[in-house]
């Protein structure tokens, strides 16, 4: 697989111009702003324990605040600043969206266009899969991205390499879940096949394409495809929290580090310019734009269930209009959230795992201090009227904390599984002396019989979310410890 020539960069020179370029840019935030910024962000990493974040901040496409925070090597002690490249996950999606969406303006695709133009040898059940379909995550194709698919000797197996046409041979053997329009499920399948789609029409591997199209011509000098193998200055380490211990990123193979479901290196003075031209129209017209940026509408005629375009989701904030999208992958975390009325857009990038990190509440309340009606509004408790639910969980809870088994707890397609790391892993995401306060419910829906509730637990001023998820016969189906929005 050919990829991009790498771009060398002299990084001494690039780390004091980003420095002076950061100071020289933060002037049209209030000194308090930023102070409040740098406190609130400095105490988040250290409640969620995250090593480095890299924060950009920017009005109308143009940067008021780039700066990095904590560590991107912890090793070797290296700092994060705003030059430091992180990996894009999912976020990666809107490039490769932005290159289908050229292509149709070139009228070398058609959005209308069955999927099996391009795949030619593909399965008759792929005939009414149309290009709209991958870009709106409405194929109904299986996600090939579970962790029963990709551990080791499984059909995707992460540490084994695939040609392109060896993964799409894998990708026609997954089940359609739904009639090719009829519903919505987020599948990084769609993705994956967009890029080699790419590929066939351009001649182009689309990590270059993207290059040669998007990321050249913006000035995007430092944003790429993920290489584990080439020499790229300022990479920053992903991490994840195992155990309760902090440890290197899992190894993935090359071939499942270079798709286009979410694969990239970028950083937040990138981003900017990023910003900026989806202002304009230097890369697609407003027509394709706005399709890029309305909800899909299914076969019946309402909006997708996740309020998706192609590669945003679309919705409101406090009334204020925002287009969003989060990415994950080999220790990294990022969110990135434009505002369009208020033309100002936050991001959040960091190095570690999304079970444990949040960068999507670290870009809200961000957005909140910049702009106070942009922030979240504040969770208040409300009367529990199946407090059994709360004493039900912090028993689970305990036996986890305790090494105990709870796999039979679950609903056995949860997908939890046991392991002796749990107990510590558990221990350091609920907040200390947990235990000596209550589950406090903020949020509860029922549908159908399955129950979601929501609750706040610890101190003030250091608490967590815990998410519960029951089906209708009261076996847990999700259970999770997260970061709480209103610790500000």
């Amino acid at each position: 697989m050919h990829l991009p020539l790498l771009r060398v960069i002299l990084v001494a020179t690039l780390l004091v111009s980003a420095s002076a370029f950061t100071q020289a840019r933060a002037a049209e935030l209030k000194p308090t702003q930023v102070a409040a910024i740098d406190r609130y962000v400095s105490a988040e990493m250290t409640r969620e324990r995250i090593p480095g974040v890299e924060i950009g901040i920017y009005r109308d496409g143009h940067a008021v605040l780039e700066k990095g925070y904590g560590l991107a090597n912890v090793e070797w002690n290296a700092k994060v600043t705003p030059t430091t490249l992180m990996q894009s996950g999912s976020v990666g999606k809107q490039f490769a969206a932005t290159a289908v969406m050229m292509l149709v303006e070139q009228g070398k695709v058609n959005l209308d266009d069955s999927i099996t133009k391009y795949f030619t040898n593909a399965p008759a059940s792929w005939k009414p899969i149309e290009v709209k379909n991958l870009l709106s995550h409405t194929s109904g194709l299986a996600e090939y991205e579970t962790d029963a698919r990709m551990k080791p000797g499984a059909l995707f197996d992460m540490r084994k390499d695939f040609t392109e046409d060896e993964m799409v041979k894998k990708i026609e053997t997954l089940p359609i879940d739904f009639k090719p329009g009829d519903g919505w499920a987020y599948r990084n399948t769609n993705y994956a096949l967009l890029g080699v789609l790419i590929h066939k029409v351009t001649g182009q591997y689309y990590g270059d394409y993207l290059h040669d199209k998007i990321f050249a011509p913006l000035g995007m000098t430092s944003t790429r495809v993920i290489s584990q193998r080439d020499i790229i200055p300022g990479r920053a380490a992903g991490y994840e929290i195992i155990g309760g211990q902090l440890k290197n990123q899992t190894w993935v193979s090359p071939s499942l580090d270079s798709t286009a479901d979410g694969a990239l290196y970028f950083n937040v003075v990138d981003l900017e310019k990023w910003d900026r031209a989806l202002y304009g129209t230097t890369l697609l017209s407003r027509k394709s734009l706005d399709t890029m940026w309305t909800p899909f509408v299914l076969n019946n005629g309402k909006v997708n269930a996740g309020h998706y375009g192609f590669a945003w989701f679309i919705g409101s904030i406090n009334d204020h209009k925002v287009i969003y999208h989060a990415g994950s992958w080999q220790g990294f975390t990022c969110t990135i959230y434009r505002f369009i009325d208020d033309k100002l857009t936050v991001v959040a990038l960091t190095n570690l795992d999304s079970g444990h990190s949040s960068p999507d509440n670290i870009a809200r309340v961000v957005a909140g201090l910049v702009e106070p009606t942009l922030m979240p509004k504040l969770s208040v408790a409300i009367m529990d009227a199946r407090p059994d639910i709360a004493v039900h969980v912090r028993n689970v809870l305990q036996q986890i904390l305790a090494g105990k088994d709870v796999t039979s707890e679950f609903n056995t397609d949860a997908g939890y599984t046991f392991a002796p790391t749990n107990a510590a892993d558990m221990r350091s995401q609920l907040p200390g002396r947990w235990g000596a306060t209550p589950l406090v419910l903020i949020k509860r829906t029922d549908h159908e019989g399955a129950m979601r509730s929501v609750y706040r637990v610890g101190a003030e001023g250091d608490t967590r979310i815990v998410l519960v998820e029951l089906d209708a016969k009261g076996m847990l189906t999700n259970l999770a410890v997260e970061a709480d929005p209103d610790n500000r």
